[in-house]
């Protein structure tokens, strides 16, 4: 699997030369394949004129606007009532996921609900998350994230990664996301663990982990 788990998008040179890496031909002939189902399930951000946002291309957090060749919707929410045999060839067909924030769990339960969870480890396709988007890879979210509350009443994630993600550390709208907070979160966890700014993303390509950062950032 590629993985470029961000905090806040590809917002600066670094992430983004290191999104150009990981695919096999360049932004503009690649087809994209945005999700926003995250958005629905947290109260700040949708649903609304925020998923809209981040379908169209029109927020801060440059993932969909970046010049892909085209870029198609997949709600996961939608999907269990779709035949497999319409949605998962052009999965498999896509050149990039990206995936935006909101809330993790609510991602986790309809990534799930959907199948898109077990699919994922077959794909090509490089996953680029956004917050709740990065956050979903991780094998628990930590209580200090739980919004939307899962049947299971727990706070874990699918686990594609072995560590978990604190984002938005030191956000000027996200005051309580301090360093500090994020230590104590990381103490709570009790496994490997990043906290990461808006400027810093991580990559994963089969298992292997790099920091990719113009801000700042912690592993614990």
């Amino acid at each position: 699997m590629k993985l470029l788990l961000t905090s806040g998008g590809v917002n600066n040179k670094s992430i983004h030369e290191a999104l150009v890496n990981m695919l096999d031909k360049p932004i503009a002939e690649c087809n994209a394949l945005c999700i926003p189902t995250a958005m629905y399930g947290h109260p700040w951000v949708g649903p609304g004129v925020k998923a809209w946002e981040f379908i169209s291309g029109r927020e801060e957090n440059p993932m969909v606007n970046l010049g892909w060749k085209s870029v198609g919707v997949l709600e996961l929410t939608a999907l269990p009532s779709i035949d497999k045999e319409r949605w998962v060839p052009l999965v498999q067909e896509a050149d990039v996921l990206l995936v935006s924030g909101g809330d993790a769990l609510y991602l986790y339960h309809w990534m799930q609900q959907s199948g898109v969870a077990e699919l994922l480890p077959t794909l090509r396709a490089v996953y680029v998350g956004m917050s709740a988007g990065s956050m979903v890879m991780t094998p628990k979210i930590g209580e200090e994230f739980v919004g939307w509350t899962p049947p299971t009443g727990e706070d874990k994630a699918l686990g594609f990664v072995n560590f978990s993600i604190f984002p938005h550390v030191d956000h000027e709208m996200l005051p309580d996301n301090t360093m500090a907070a994020a230590e104590q979160w990381a103490a709570a966890l009790q496994g490997p663990a990043y906290a990461i700014n808006d400027d810093t993303a991580i990559k994963v390509i089969d298992g292997e982990v790099e920091v990719i950062s113009e801000g700042h950032w912690k592993q614990f």
